[in-house]
């Protein structure tokens, strides 16, 4: 049974059909077959992704930014060229790409994107999920592959704003997650770092992990400030209710995204 067959005859909702296109596959290509320390995750409808087991792995920022991305994206006249910015471990995107069979459109750029990546002025859409914990702020794991995940080793959103700024169209959009646990000032370094760049947070959305808690996080929409006259615009997403289940935001999140509802 290949990996892919392996994947598919995990337990599913009854009747869910993953929308989209089926994977290539490893197509017998054994360096597409993960090895004992990493397993091939569901990414959206039947995609995967190469993921360690004991490394970063995608989560609710990840999901939540791509959430506000594809409605970003839907609402510009048009998306020929997007980028995504820091996202992860070289190697294993390129695996991941060729597993679902889609490298004859997508390219990843090696390098420090403080540094180099997309052509200017070439696309529509950018995201980037920065790491937004400060150093000295929480306890670093000794896992190499996990310290800049989640830690500023390296900089963070001042960075990603400057690269996206250098990549976008007039008329194209950031999107971008940034902390929030130090309230009005993580709001202030935001607008700051867009500032800095050229760029203009136009939406900010509040994520919630339960209603009744406080913000985990934030995810802002950025336009290019010379293109964009308004005031922003400010939405909440809670992802439980006070009873612990999905909310109805998180159900219809998971249908944009092309996964199946949530077990409690």
């Amino acid at each position: 049974m290949t990996v892919l067959e392996r994947a598919s005859a995990k337990r599913r909702p009854a009747g869910w059909v993953a929308p989209g296109p089926r994977p290539r596959g490893s197509a017998g290509r054994p360096e597409l077959e993960p090895s004992s320390e990493e397993d091939l995750s569901y990414l959206t409808g039947d995609f995967r992704i190469f993921q360690r087991k004991r490394g970063h792995r995608w989560s609710l920022d990840d999901f939540s930014t791509a959430l506000i991305a594809i409605r970003t994206g839907r609402a510009l006249p048009s998306v020929e060229r997007t980028a995504d910015l820091g996202c992860g471990i070289g190697s294993m995107a390129r695996r991941s790409i060729a597993f679902n069979g889609i490298d004859a459109r997508c390219q990843v750029w090696l390098a420090d994107l403080r540094e180099a990546g997309p052509d200017p002025a070439s696309c529509d859409l950018v995201t980037g999920t920065p790491p937004y914990i400060k150093l000295g702020h929480g306890l670093i794991s000794d896992k190499e592959q996990k310290q800049p995940c989640f830690f500023e080793t390296r900089g963070g959103l001042e960075d990603y704003c400057r690269a996206a700024a250098r990549a976008l169209k007039p008329a194209g959009r950031f999107v971008v997650c940034a902390g929030a646990q130090v309230g009005a000032h993580e709001e202030q370094r935001a607008a700051s770092a867009a500032a800095a760049a050229g760029l203009r947070i136009i939406e900010q959305t509040d994520v919630i992990p339960r209603i009744g808690k406080p913000v985990l996080f934030r995810v802002y929409v950025m336009a290019v400030a010379s293109e964009f006259e308004g005031t922003t615009r400010r939405l909440e997403f809670p992802v439980r209710d006070e009873h612990g289940g999905p909310t109805v935001e998180m159900k219809q999140a998971r249908v944009e995204l092309g996964l199946p509802d949530m077990e409690r």
